[in-house]
């Protein structure tokens, strides 16, 4: 399925959106928006779709995902089952983390934080576990208050362990290519594999394309992408292929060879290893996931308020906001 574009809206003078939201069930909403996107999910038990990756979350979930990166949450219960379901999340702009660090050395970590998030990042539970007892400050009714504890949460988790989630490509053909943090030769060799995966590569035309010998590429990459080049590639090609299993009816023998498999077995057995499923379950995911829900259809009738949408009746059951501003 096509992902959803989500508008969020900031709010004139403001540089972050904090958003509160409360709800009895997290919908599936596959959506994206050029923003990044910090969310604490807590008293929540379900599904979290990060561009190709699939996982389970429960307790205090805490996700930074990349600009356009489709994503999106779907519980299927509650912790606590008098206690609604809550998301906390903060927007910014990568642009305007960027510049906080430029002019500010207090916040060179968020540099650090944006080239860790390149794939979405998953946080470890303590984490989530720090982020909910600075909720006070994040969600105050001052401005500038909310806006330092945004800023002091994002340099903290910059230093915090967490899992990398999509592939390179992953619903997003730009991902792959050159982030603008690895040197120039890399950077080519990146070009190359993002323009030509679908066809086979040797590390020979790698090579050439850097201007490096077989085994300096070999070092270069596992220093600066933390994986060797044949892992990079496989990962490139699983992750243009589940975009295409989730957005496409194409038939699996004809995702496969528009990825780069040369048989149906090989990708499989690739797939398999790497998402821990088979593409047809893969598939089937997705679609289960986006269907209809009658029994939340009847308590949730419509997204996050910041989704462009037409406004409901008043009265309506939805999503429940607090009464502060959520912009800053």
């Amino acid at each position: 399925m096509k992902p959803a574009y989500e508008h969020v809206e900031f709010g004139e003078d403001c540089s972050v959106r904090v958003y509160h939201r409360r709800l009895p069930r997290i919908p599936f909403e596959w959506h994206h928006h050029p923003e990044y996107e910090l969310t604490l999910t807590m008293n929540s038990h379900g599904k979290r779709y990060i561009g190709d990756s699939v996982s389970e979350y429960e307790a205090e979930d805490l996700v930074l995902v990349p600009p356009d990166l489709p994503h999106t949450w779907a519980s299927n219960r509650s912790i606590e089952p008098s206690s609604p379901q809550v998301a906390i999340v903060i927007w910014f702009d990568g642009d305007w983390a960027r510049r906080m660090a430029d002019c500010c050395p207090e916040y060179e970590p968020l540099r650090k934080l944006l080239r860790r998030a390149a794939c979405g990042l998953a946080f470890e539970s303590p984490a989530g576990t720090w982020m909910r007892g600075r909720l006070d400050p994040l969600l105050s009714s001052g401005a500038r208050e909310r806006l330092g504890a945004a800023l002091d949460i994002l340099c903290v988790l910059a230093d915090a362990p967490g899992e990398p989630l999509a592939s390179p490509s992953a619903f997003n053909q730009t991902s792959a290519g050159p982030s603008g943090h690895e040197p120039e030769r890399i950077n080519r060799v990146l070009s190359m594999i993002d323009a030509r995966f679908a066809e086979p590569l040797r590390l020979s035309e790698l090579c050439a394309a850097a201007s490096l010998s077989e085994r300096t590429l070999t070092r270069y990459f596992v220093q600066h992408i933390g994986e060797s080049v044949g892992r990079y590639i496989a990962r490139v090609r699983i992750g243009h292929a589940c975009r295409m299993l989730a957005d496409t009816a194409l038939p699996v023998a004809v995702i496969a060879a528009r990825s780069g498999f040369a048989n149906v077995a090989n990708f499989n057995r690739q797939f398999r290893a790497a998402k821990q499923t088979t593409p047809a379950e893969y598939r089937r995911l997705f679609t289960a996931a986006g269907a209809p829900d009658k029994d939340a259809a009847a308590r949730l009738t419509e997204r996050s308020p910041s989704l462009q949408r037409k406004r409901k009746p008043a009265g309506e059951p939805g999503d429940e906001e607090t009464a502060y501003p959520h912009s800053l």
